[in-house]
């Protein structure tokens, strides 16, 4: 099976290649369940859409207030069977 990929690109110019594992709308924001592997044990991470409406070029910024990223991993947690996410 073939996943979307996406790049990302941090402030500093840095480019990473992400997997698109799944995605989901809460309070009329997007989310990405994104890994850097399509290996099993791969790292995961929760992209969350700053576009504004009309925008031709997605705005993902990685999720890092502890309590949006709970709410958020277990809706993703209840999407998919095997994800268990660890926060590092």
């Amino acid at each position: 099976m073939e996943m979307e990929k996406i790049i990302f690109e941090t402030e500093d110019g840095t480019r990473q290649e992400f997997y698109v594992e799944e995605e989901t709308r809460v309070s009329g924001v997007d989310y990405l369940l994104v890994s850097d592997s399509m290996e099993d044990e791969a790292n995961a991470y929760i992209l969350k859409d700053l576009s504004a409406d009309g925008d031709t070029t997605a705005n993902y910024v990685m999720v890092e207030d502890d309590v949006e990223y709970e709410a958020v991993a277990r809706i993703f947690e209840q999407m998919l069977d095997d994800v268990d996410f660890r926060k590092e």
